[in-house]
């Protein structure tokens, strides 16, 4: 048997031990003096290491006879203790107590049979497919909430104009609009610039290099150019509305609106749809023009061809209809990156780590929407030859 030792603030915690012969009872600690939250630490490091030894059918008391005074956290710990030891299959009593000390072993359960961990069992291939499904209801239903709750607002705000936030408008119309033109510029430009350059490849041995121009231009008015500049702003626009609005969630500023009086869809959604919306044909109509500029600079240092005949080539395909498709394309987009970005926002539960879940989600909800949105308006465009 080790010999005992002395711990701060005059605690003594005794060896593991086993009782002298023909007790019967298996292991036992005894713990004397005082203990408080400056000892709680070396007590517990203490009875952990002594108790590794135990296994499944040993029995241990802790044998409180000594302890002169005791507070909560300590006696929390001899509680957890007692109950890690249960889940090995080693019975633990804690014994000896005086009446103060038993009230507090009481208020703790020390005194209760610890009621048993139950293992958890793997969820199943069946519940793990309930389980999403049921997700997926879920998040559908809150989706058809939120467009109800912005067509009633956007009726609501139809009848009463006075009633609108017009005043966050242009301010938005600049933090999306504005802010975001060197990007889309950049980004437009290359794409014209990549698309010129790998059609020159395909059509200079055929000796159809001026079709280049026909070819950037079509694919930039309609394709392109939307497509990219709704993407950029949804990487800059959308995720800033999915975690601005998520934050004013977990923060209750938006149920602060709704007593005060304000509508939070009104209020806080509407403002920023308008602004988006009419910002991106802005939008798109640069993109369209820095777009064919980068297709005119492949065809002109690689194929030489000038400027008047890349123009006028252009002219015989890219008609006004080509552009305005890509503007109409360009509105929807805006309106759908907004929508999906707010509705996140407005969903986010769980501070910080729901705010940029929910604004992980809206990025990647967008994306998706966005070719499937694309894909619709080229199909709708084809089937009436538009």
């Amino acid at each position: 048997m080790r010999p005992a030792r002395d711990v701060d603030a005059g605690a003594f915690v005794g060896p593991l031990a086993r009782v002298e012969p023909g007790d019967g009872r298996g292991h036992r600690i005894a713990l004397r003096g005082r203990f408080g939250l400056a000892t709680a630490g070396v007590i517990w490091a203490d009875l952990r290491r002594q108790v590794v030894v135990l296994g499944r059918g040993d029995r241990l008391d802790l044998d409180l006879r000594g302890v002169e005074a005791i507070d909560g956290g300590t006696m929390a710990l001899l509680v957890q203790l007692r109950s890690d030891l249960a889940g090995r299959g080693v019975a633990v009593e804690l014994t000896g107590a005086r009446a103060r000390v038993q009230e507090l072993v009481h208020l703790y359960e020390g005194d209760i049979e610890p009621t048993p961990r139950r293992a958890r069992k793997a969820e199943g291939f069946l519940a793990q497919v309930g389980r999403s499904t049921l997700e997926v209801v879920y998040e559908a239903k809150a989706v058809l909430d939120f467009l109800g709750m912005v067509a009633r607002a956007s009726v609501g705000l139809a009848r009463e104009p006075r009633t609108g936030n017009w005043r966050h408008v242009l301010p938005t119309m600049e933090r999306t609009g504005v802010d975001a033109i060197p990007i889309v510029v950049l980004i437009n430009f290359l794409v014209g610039f990549v698309v010129a350059y790998q059609a020159a490849a395909q059509l200079r041995p055929l000796g159809a290099e001026i079709y280049v121009a026909d070819l950037v231009g079509l694919s930039i008015t309609r394709e392109m150019a939307p497509l990219m500049t709704a993407i950029i702003v949804c990487g800059r626009s959308g995720a800033a509305f999915a975690a601005e609005l998520g934050s004013m969630k977990v923060s209750e500023e938006i149920d602060a609106l709704r007593t005060m009086g304000f509508g939070p869809v009104r209020y806080l959604v509407l403002p920023r749809m308008v602004a988006l919306v009419l910002v991106m044909p802005v939008l798109t109509l640069i993109g369209d023009f820095v777009g064919i500029m980068g297709g005119f600079l492949v065809a002109s240092h690689s194929l030489d061809i000038t400027l008047t005949a890349y123009i006028t080539e252009m002219q015989t395909v890219v008609f006004l209809w080509d552009i305005v498709s890509g503007l109409v394309k360009s509105m929807v987009f805006g309106g759908a990156i907004c929508l999906i970005a707010c509705q996140q926002g407005f969903a986010t539960t769980g501070g910080a780590e729901g705010v940029g879940r929910r604004t992980t989600s809206a990025v990647v909800s967008i994306l998706f929407s966005l070719i499937v949105i694309d894909a619709a308006f080229t199909v709708f465009f084809e089937a009436y030859g538009l």
